[in-house]
């Protein structure tokens, strides 16, 4: 009897051990901020899409941009996505305006988090553009 109780102790004690790292990795995969920043450019694309997860997405054209190496190429647009419904709101309100956003970086997506590994947590500026007159 005392030996079966002995096996248990160390089954439960190595099945904790192995739910705390599946934990950990789950974590550092899918919730750890891997970075953070700012991109400002002009979003010409804003959409809420999904077929399961409905996400907002979007794309936003950074001007300015040279390529350090001749012959290289470097895009321009920044893809993120938008977890919070008050920052898609305002980004929905002003399509087209020169924006500049702050961002956080994670290692992985998840679904319901949206497409790209850039999630846009705050609007930091907005700048109408005028159009120019010739």
């Amino acid at each position: 009897m005392e030996q079966s109780s002995k096996w248990k102790k160390i089954v439960l004690i190595a099945g904790l051990v192995v739910i705390a790292i599946l934990a950990g990795i789950f974590y550092y995969r899918y919730e750890f901020v891997f970075g953070d920043g700012t991109k400002a450019g002009t979003m010409n694309y804003f959409v809420h899409k999904g077929y399961m997860f409905k996400t907002y997405e979007g794309r936003l054209i950074q001007s300015g941009i040279r390529r350090p190496v001749q012959g290289s190429i470097q895009s321009n647009e920044f893809m993120f996505s938008v977890t919070d419904a008050h920052v898609a709101d305002i980004l929905n309100k002003n399509a087209g305006a020169y924006l500049e956003l702050h961002y956080k970086e994670y290692l992985h997506t998840l679904p319901w988090r949206g497409v790209s590994v850039f999630v846009v947590d705050s609007v930091m500026a907005i700048k109408p553009v005028s159009p120019t007159q010739p």
